[in-house]
């Protein structure tokens, strides 16, 4: 029984008692959740939990040995021109020499100068616009895959564990470019997490899994002691990261 009800009409995604194996090894086991639209929901547990896996089911990379997905009205793998996605790695030849300009370029079909010109004012990068893409840093260049994804002008942004390249002391300045996309673009968020603080702090819901679903809600309220011993096996301390790094 899903933890939130919620009117049906405001749903973008719902998962319905799905479950995953390989051979004998359980990934994830009759997980179900309804995600409501506008939302920004972090999915948070310990290595090995299927934070990824379910990542990839809701993109319909994956499909679950039982139970069904329905994004937005749809088999996942029906509505990809409908979502953007922001890998935790970009893996691509650091020698090619290809300017972020061309890059973004190329990124999207059809794409015109101006929804470029419009991205890279928004996230910051005008500047580097000649780069050479494999010169960037790692924050720079998480800036230009979340333009290359602004520019498809999606209806849901997933982006799997977004902070692991983003230089250290940056965490907030990239969360913030995110929670500007939720509030002035209308766009519902699913990102991947191990920063339960910046979770607390920018996700408006929060699915906790360890192969199954441990919680949903209001990550004010679900990242609890007794929420944190079960998904970690031991306790963690809430800390603000803003304070952290003062």
């Amino acid at each position: 029984m899903h933890l939130l009800i919620m009117n049906k009409q405001q749903i973008v995604i719902s998962v319905d008692d799905i479950s995953l194996s390989y051979g004998s090894q359980h990934v994830l086991n009759n997980v179900s959740v309804d995600i409501p639209k506008h939302a920004i929901m972090a999915v948070i547990g310990p290595n090995g939990s299927g934070k990824t896996t379910f990542l990839k089911m809701l993109l319909g990379l994956i499909e679950p040995d039982k139970g069904t997905i329905n994004v937005l009205g749809s088999e996942p793998k029906k509505v990809r021109n409908r979502i953007a996605y922001v890998p935790q790695r970009f893996s691509f030849d650091q020698t090619m020499p290809i300017t972020v300009m061309e890059f973004l370029v190329l990124s999207v079909v059809s794409v015109k100068k101006v929804d470029i010109d419009d991205a890279m004012e928004h996230f910051k990068i005008t500047h580097l616009q000649k780069a050479i893409l494999g010169t960037l840093s790692g924050g720079q260049l998480q800036r230009v895959l979340l333009a290359r994804a602004f520019m498809q002008k999606p209806d849901i942004l997933y982006l799997d564990e977004p902070e692991a390249g983003v230089d250290i002391g940056g965490e907030h300045d990239f969360y913030d470019l995110i929670k500007h996309l939720h509030d002035k673009h209308d766009m519902t968020i699913i990102f991947v997490s191990h920063e339960v603080d910046i979770v607390s702090q920018y996700a408006t819901h929060v699915l906790c899994l360890n192969q199954q679903h441990i919680c949903f809600g209001d990550p004010k309220v679900m990242l609890d002691t007794e929420t944190l011993s079960k998904l970690y096996g031991t306790d963690i301390d809430l800390f603000n990261h803003k304070q952290k790094k003062s």
